[in-house]
């Protein structure tokens, strides 16, 4: 179900109950956070995260889309489709944001290694700040169970590095 009022993705009623998580990484190890802009939660840290937008049919197009988004970054080479995929509920109280009846978001995972640490352009509609860490830390720093899966796997070289 599209719902989209003008054809444009930014002007479509329903979110699309698919998503990516990229992990940005260097090849010295240290991981990419972004602080959510969340009032409820202050120390909601992340990897870059979105949902897939209705006229998008391939998920690393989307996880480019929001790498750039949400960092500034732009990158060519040095992506890794780890060809898994997480299933989660979407909490009720944002149901409503995705089409009737959707009570569950699919999420792309990707990774992203960069040569060294860039300076990050946050997006100040959704972070308020951005740290570099070392993927160790990144494990217990990040909020959702689904950015701490995949920094885990990554630290511990069970999806691909690089």
């Amino acid at each position: 179900m599209n719902s989209t009022i003008s054809g444009d993705d930014r002007q479509t009623e329903f979110k699309r109950p698919e998503s990516v998580l990229v992990v940005i990484y260097t090849k010295a190890g240290d991981a990419l956070l972004l602080r959510r802009v969340r009032p409820a939660w202050p120390e909601f840290w992340q990897s870059v995260t979105g949902s897939l937008h209705w006229s998008e049919q391939v998920p690393l197009d989307a996880a480019r889309r929001e790498l750039h988004e949400e960092t500034g970054i732009q990158m060519e080479t040095g992506w890794h489709d780890w060809q898994h995929t997480f299933h989660f509920p979407v909490l009720p109280q944002y149901r409503y944001r995705y089409p009737p009846g959707c009570a569950g978001n699919i999420e792309h995972v990707f990774s992203v290694e960069i040569p060294n640490r860039k300076t990050i352009r946050i997006n100040p509609r959704e972070h308020s700040d951005s740290r570099w860490v070392p993927l160790s830390e990144a494990v217990s720093a990040v909020w959702s169970w689904t950015n701490r899966a995949a920094f885990d796997a990554l630290r511990d070289g069970r999806y691909p590095k690089g």
